[in-house]
């Protein structure tokens, strides 16, 4: 077969990204004579290998999920979201019976959302680092108090731009606060601030004269440009000006790094009080406009102070005032100082365009910056927010799809849709290639089909199918009959979904399975409990029938103490041949022989005799018990004091057995287990207590 033009000797040549490669773990000594392959629970696969000696079975997991989250991780996160996506379900109808109308649409509706953004957003963090010391070391620079994940900073940034109407006024600035938070998630595709500031921070101990090496006054100009301005102003204050050997030989170096320090902490800032950020904070627009043109008028006057030309470090005059250069707005000094397009995107926010507002002019300077800084590689977070920036819904959840997986999409649908009645729409619209149902119940429906894959995750799946008005139900049903009803825990569980979401039929259906799975497999009591359970008539008398054959063909003490229990079980419900209200007659004539086993007591075996005599009397006791019965009441028929049994009684049971000599003539008739004699014997007992009782009375 000719080799591939590519020359990488594949049959195929592959396109797109590499192919994943996951390793294999098996110890087997080679070679490896056969390999079977079978999916098994979620999204792995289940591999059989078999070696000329030996054979052994592994686990291969595939998956596409960030490794930043462990599994243990994103079952907690998973049925931590349950609770919230319910409430806001349960919310979504009552607004929408309020109000008559298909869409919960209205003008609050974005505040149940932000509730419920904010208690989706507390489950997503990263592990918790180890806390900081007491004593805070001044070289200190970068201080986290989690890992950042990639998942929680596209549920924030979503939240941002779809939700929090409150913080409207004040976008660019969370903005800020979003990439203070997870720039260094961008480490992965792209040189950051946050990586050069850490790189730094661990070579500062070896650091002399910081104020000598250039790093220092790039990452002030870098942390400065996106609004890092506690960290710009105590590395500014590491400055070797600031020593007490120091001060009086560089007095006026010192006062020139003081005051752009004061200048940089007295930055004004359109947004709430923040406590533990620096800048004056204004919520007015008007009084931040007066504010800040205040602010760049002392900045302007400050770049044209003469103190710089009598500065003799001329390292210190170059690095501050191209602090100056970032504050004022210089386009150059905001390029070179950011390393990729979103820092130079919230720089622009921060000192040329603090005033820009609608996404249209924000979309614009966001394709302006890319152009600006283009980078080779995209990260999924840069992605996700042009898809923001642009306002195309669909875009947006193709990246979250794509990037984060079914469980974001799930979720922050509900984030895309709070604020625009068209995404509402577009959405929850029914879509013929979709097979008649929504892209809202499409994107559910797939996330509840991952959690129905696995084992610990299956309970919460009917949360989600429930939501699916057109599909939901029907994989609901059966994703309840898959289940095992083995387990009682699982089978206990599966009967309280069903309970919940009214399903009685499919409760009943189930019970019926596990009571004849259970009879099947050995365990009598069980399987009764649960066809009675599900009422499953036809079960429990094929049952009861089952009963009847067993104890009619041996009818010995043994046999019958086998069926005891199993016959106190069923109960008299169940009503084949006459009912098993006979053998609860039977169960206690029993009883009531035992009670004259010593041949004392009369009184005793007369009341015996009115048992046998209630048995022989009613219609339901099967014809085949009719000589088990008698051979068993021998004891009573030879009672020495007196005959027990009256002439009547002795003729009715002398009847039943001429009765019965004439139905062993017939085809069906079934043959009890007992004795050679026993006809013989009960023959002569009847007649010796017929002439006994003749003769007393």
């Amino acid at each position: 077969m000719p080799s591939d033009t590519v020359g990488n000797g594949a049959l195929v040549p592959l396109t797109g990204d590499p192919p994943a490669v996951y390793p294999l773990h098996h110890g087997l000594a080679p070679p490896i004579c056969r390999l079977s392959i079978s999916w098994s629970r979620g999204n792995t696969l289940h591999l059989s290998l078999f070696s000329s000696t030996a054979a052994k079975v592994v686990e291969v997991k595939l998956t596409s999920e960030d490794q930043e989250i462990p599994d243990a991780h994103w079952r907690r996160i998973a049925y931590g979201s349950v609770a919230p996506f319910a409430l806001l379900q349960s919310r979504r109808s009552s607004l929408s019976a309020l109000l008559k109308t298909p869409s919960p649409y209205h003008s609050d509706w974005w505040e149940n959302v932000l509730q419920y953004s904010k208690e989706i957003g507390s489950l997503l963090g990263g592990s918790k680092l180890p806390p900081s010391p007491i004593i805070e070391d001044s070289k200190t620079i970068v201080k986290r108090d989690e890992e950042p994940t990639s998942l929680k900073a596209a549920w924030e940034l979503i939240e941002i731009f779809y939700v929090d109407k409150q913080s409207q006024s004040w976008l660019p600035e969370r903005l800020v606060d979003w990439l203070t938070d997870y720039d260094s998630l961008f480490t992965s595709t792209h040189e950051t601030i946050h990586g050069k500031l850490v790189d730094f921070q661990k070579e500062l101990v070896n650091i002399q004269v910081i104020e000598d090496d250039s790093r220092y006054w790039e990452l002030l100009s870098s942390a400065l440009s996106v609004g890092w301005l506690d960290i710009v102003v105590k590395m500014l204050r590491l400055h070797g000006s600031y020593q007490l050997d120091q001060l009086s030989k560089r007095e006026l170096e010192n006062g020139l790094v003081e005051t752009v320090a004061t200048v940089i902490s007295k930055m004004p800032r359109l947004r709430p009080e923040s406590v533990g950020k620096l800048g004056e904070f204004y919520k007015s627009k008007a009084d931040f406009i007066k504010c800040w043109e205040k602010w760049r008028s002392q900045i302007t006057k400050l770049d044209c102070s003469p103190f710089w030309i009598q500065c003799d470090n001329q390292q210190t005059v170059d690095g501050l005032r191209n602090l100056l250069q970032i504050m004022l707005g210089n386009t150059d000094s905001l390029c070179m100082a950011t390393c990729f397009w979103i820092e130079l995107y919230i720089s622009h926010f921060l000192y040329i365009r603090p005033f820009t507002m609608g996404i249209e002019s924000m979309s614009n300077l966001a394709q302006k910056c890319i152009q600006l800084k283009p980078q080779s590689n995209t990260h999924r977070l840069a992605g996700l927010m042009v898809g923001i920036l642009e306002e195309n819904t669909e875009v947006v959840l193709a990246e979250c799809s794509r990037e984060f997986g079914p469980w974001l999409v799930a979720h922050a649908i509900e984030l895309l849709t709070a604020g625009s009645e068209q995404a509402e729409v577009l959405l929850h619209e029914e879509r013929y290639n979709l097979g008649g149902i929504s892209i809202v119940e499409l994107h559910r429906l797939v996330y509840a089909q991952i959690l129905s894959s696995h084992a610990l995750t299956w309970q919460i799946a009917p949360i989600y199918l429930s939501s699916c008005v057109k599909q939901g139900m029907g994989l609901l049903e059966n994703l309840l009959y898959r289940q095992s009803v083995q387990h009682n825990n699982v089978l206990l569980k599966n009967i309280e979904i069903c309970r919940l979401y009214e399903l009685d039929g499919i409760s009943s259906n189930i019970m019926k399975i596990a009571g004849v799975y259970h009879w099947k497999h050995g365990h009598k009591g069980a399987g009764v409990f649960w066809l009675q359970q599900a009422q499953d008539s036809s079960c429990l008398d094929r049952i009861a029938q089952q009963l009847f054959d067993s104890v009619g063909k041996s009818i010995s003490d043994e046999s019958f103490k086998q069926w005891e229990g199993m016959i106190e079980l069923l109960g008299s419900e169940s009503k084949p041949a006459g009912g098993l209200e006979f053998l609860h007659k039977y169960r206690d004539f029993k009883k009531s022989l035992q009670k004259v086993s010593g041949g004392k007591s009369t009184e005793l075996a007369r009341q015996a005799v009115g048992s046998l005599m209630l048995l022989m009397k009613n219609p339901s006791t099967p014809q085949r018990f009719w000589l088990p019965l008698l051979y068993d009441s021998l004891k009573l028929l030879n009672w020495k004091d007196c005959p027990i049994l009256g002439v009547s009684e002795t003729n009715l049971l002398l009847n039943k057995l001429q009765d019965l000599s004439l139905a062993k003539l017939r085809p069906y008739y079934t043959e009890p287990s007992l004795p050679p004699d026993a006809l013989s014997s009960i023959r002569l007992a009847l007649a010796t207590n017929l002439g006994r009782a003749i003769l007393d009375e």
